[in-house]
């Protein structure tokens, strides 16, 4: 039985007399602890063997009047009875946090600007270390795989529990598997993600905390989407299983009689339709009935979890059922409360950055805006890092545009060629990174493995407005109403639209390949625009031009071939080819049939995937993957470059993050539930 340190109020739990049970280990003073099978953290009955010492626990003593705050919980139960009966024990990197304070972000709006701050609380059933190498443990206390790669095993912590004090257990994984992902209420294709090359898995769930994922062909690369992804492998039954008509039959009565048309109607407010976790909740999308509903926001395993959620912005607590603790026992998060501002216009964004408002931010901030930042750290109290991105800024030709002109023009292989070749990427990379990036192709995977050929990366990357001007000429694209620039083969006026929002790339890269196109006789007017805006766009096949930050690793690639298959992204990327996406997915009925090296694109991330990792099969496959997709120009690469990391310098236990990226999905390896603030 483990100890639980109670002071004299009732129910409140002081965390300063946990120091004398476990050491207060810190990765900067491991006072003699061994490292554990996982680094920087611990099981806990691993803990306690490698420590020698019998751990108890402490918590927030504020939580009840948190909890508090979280509609439709009830009273805050002894901490016995919130905690696994292993948790998950994290060594901070400098120091033994404190408890209290609010961690102050900026996002664009709802779902824009906001994965940073997502993944400050996001959990998994496993995640990457902080080496971006290493799978470890998170949710999921263990896991195995067989010999083949075709069955994935996970093992859950007993007792853990959801954020209103629900059992959680392996069925809320299968709920998550077979109710909503395989329901085409829900999702009306299947996500590459929960499939093996198009296939569905099954899941079982032979005890509470055993969960079995039987895949029809081998996917190792389904682990490392799980440590990367923001689609979280579980949903909590109890709670949106009311409102499915498979687990209850009077699932439309009992969502009817809340307000909602019926229970899939309901899932979508408290869920959406994806598993995005940025949805807007009741709250927000259900104002009317929010406040008689059993609960204002789906349950959660975070760290925090909303309490207002309103088109200013959210705020979240603490969630007082957390499964981690730090090794003195305390139960984590440090930080009570979090606090998310909505602001669409950048530079006011940097001005609150400046002025020291803001505790984190890394999404959206570019280069561009690393002098002003750089400048004022000093005088707002907060450090800016320069890290190196994983992604590139990317333009792509809408080749199945509506137009049939622009279609035709779009998707001759000679016009992005000559677009490609037109851009001065030494340029670029002077005027627009300040010299600090390094010029190339999009070759989809970034870093580049070894033994895929380094000449890619430069393939119709060389500046040459010459044989740009050579290309469109041979086109028949030429100038025949004298304003000087070219006109469509078939004579009819371009002017391409070049929507763009600087959460996805820098305006100024926008403006330079705008002007460079220009300079070989091709217009475009050039428009910044909301991210919401741009994706509105982009999905209805609006745009002349799409543009993004874009590429992967190769882990990633493993786990997830959405890079590589129409439309070559999801909605909150660079998508190219909707009308290809479209045949795709209707299997032929609708939609225009893409072309042969596209097919091969996915019939080879497919092969890819299940191929052995290190074999010939898969290194080949892999080079035939860049070959298709860099010759084809769907993506035209411009200028890797590093980008700026801000946090404040109250803000505690804050990492030295390997890079500025969302593939590692931000935060998550470099674990915000050990910050702290020092205020």
């Amino acid at each position: 039985m483990k100890k639980y340190l109670l002071s004299g109020v009732a129910s409140l739990l002081i965390p300063a007399a946990a120091y004398a049970n476990c050491p207060a280990i810190t990765l900067a003073d491991m006072q003699g602890v061994a490292e554990g099978a996982f680094p920087q953290q611990y099981n806990l009955d691993e803990f306690e063997a490698a420590a020698g010492c019998d751990m108890s626990f402490s918590s927030n003593p504020d939580a009840a009047a948190l909890n508090a705050r979280i509609q439709g919980n009830g009273d805050l139960p002894a901490l016995e009875d919130r905690l696994p009966s292993n948790p998950l024990v994290m060594v901070p990197y400098d120091s033994i946090g404190r408890y209290g304070g609010t961690l102050d972000v900026l996002s664009n709006a709802t779902e824009a600007g906001t994965s940073d701050f997502l993944s400050v609380r996001h959990v998994n059933l496993v995640r990457y270390s902080d080496d971006l190498q290493t799978i470890v443990p998170n949710v999921a206390e263990s896991w195995e795989w067989n010999d083949d790669f075709t069955q994935l095993t996970f093992h859950l912590r007993e007792g853990h529990k959801w954020s209103d004090g629900a059992p959680f257990t392996s069925a809320d994984v299968k709920f998550w598997y077979d109710n909503l992902h395989m329901d085409s209420n829900i999702f009306e294709t299947w996500k590459d993600y929960v499939t093996v090359a198009g296939e569905r898995m099954t899941v079982d769930a032979p005890d509470e905390t055993t969960v079995v994922f039987n895949l029809p062909a081998p996917k190792p690369g389904l682990l490392a989407h799980f440590a990367t992804h923001f689609g979280q492998g579980f949903q909590p039954r109890h709670f949106l299983g009311q409102f499915h008509p498979d687990i209850n039959p009077d699932a439309d009565a009992y969502a009817q009689s809340l307000g909602f048309e019926n229970g899939y109607d309901a899932i979508k407010a408290y869920w959406g339709n994806s598993d995005w976790t940025d949805t807007p909740s009741p709250m927000l999308s259900r104002p009317d009935i929010a406040d008689s509903l059993p609960k204002a926001t789906v349950p959660t395993l975070e760290s925090h979890i909303y309490v207002t959620d309103t088109t200013e912005g959210r705020h979240l607590v603490a969630n007082p059922y957390f499964f981690q603790v730090d090794p003195t026992g305390q139960q984590l998060p440090y930080i009570s409360e979090q606090d998310e501002v909505y602001i669409n216009d950048n530079e006011v964004r940097i001005l609150k950055l400046v002025n020291g408002e803001v505790d984190y931010k890394a999404q959206s901030l570019q280069l561009a805006s690393a002098p002003i930042l750089l400048e004022n750290q000093e005088a707002g109290n907060y450090t800016i890092d320069l890290r190196p991105e994983i992604t590139i800024g990317a333009f792509g030709f809408n080749v199945t545009h509506d137009d049939p002109a622009r279609r035709a023009t779009f998707g001759d292989l000679r016009f992005r060629e000559a677009m490609s070749v037109a851009i001065n990427r030494d340029e670029l990379n002077e005027v627009g990174f300040f010299g600090l990036g390094t010029p190339q192709q999009y070759v989809g995977f970034s870093p580049l493995p070894a033994f895929i050929d380094e000449a890619w990366l430069s393939y119709k990357a060389e500046y040459d407005p010459a044989a740009a001007n050579a290309l469109l000429d041979d086109m028949g694209m030429v100038d025949t109403d004298g304003d000087g620039f070219r006109e469509m083969p078939n004579g009819e006026k371009l002017v391409l639209n070049m929507n763009f929002s600087t959460q996805g790339i820098a305006g100024q890269t926008v403006e330079l390949v705008a002007q460079y196109w220009a300079d070989v006789g091709v217009q475009s007017v050039v428009k910044e625009v909301t991210p919401d805006e741009y994706r509105s766009a982009q999905s209805s096949n609006q745009l002349d031009v799409v543009m993004w930050r874009k590429s992967q690793p190769l882990a990633i690639v493993l786990g997830n071939n959405e890079l590589w298959v129409p439309p070559f992204e999801n909605y909150f990327g660079v998508r190219n080819g909707m009308l290809w996406a479209e045949w795709v997915d209707s299997g032929g009925a609708s939609g225009v049939e893409p072309p042969d090296y596209v097919k091969q694109l996915m019939a080879d991330i497919n092969a890819f995937q299940s191929a052995a990792q290190g074999s010939a099969e898969f290194e080949a496959l892999g080079q035939n993957l860049v070959k298709n997709m860099v010759e084809n120009l769907l993506f035209i690469g411009t200028v890797n470059a590093p980008a700026p990391l801000y946090h404040h310098n109250s803000l505690q236990n804050f990492a030295d993050f390997k890079t500025h990226s969302y593939e590692y999905y931000r935060t998550y390896p470099y674990r915000a539930t050990q910050w702290w603030l020092d205020e």
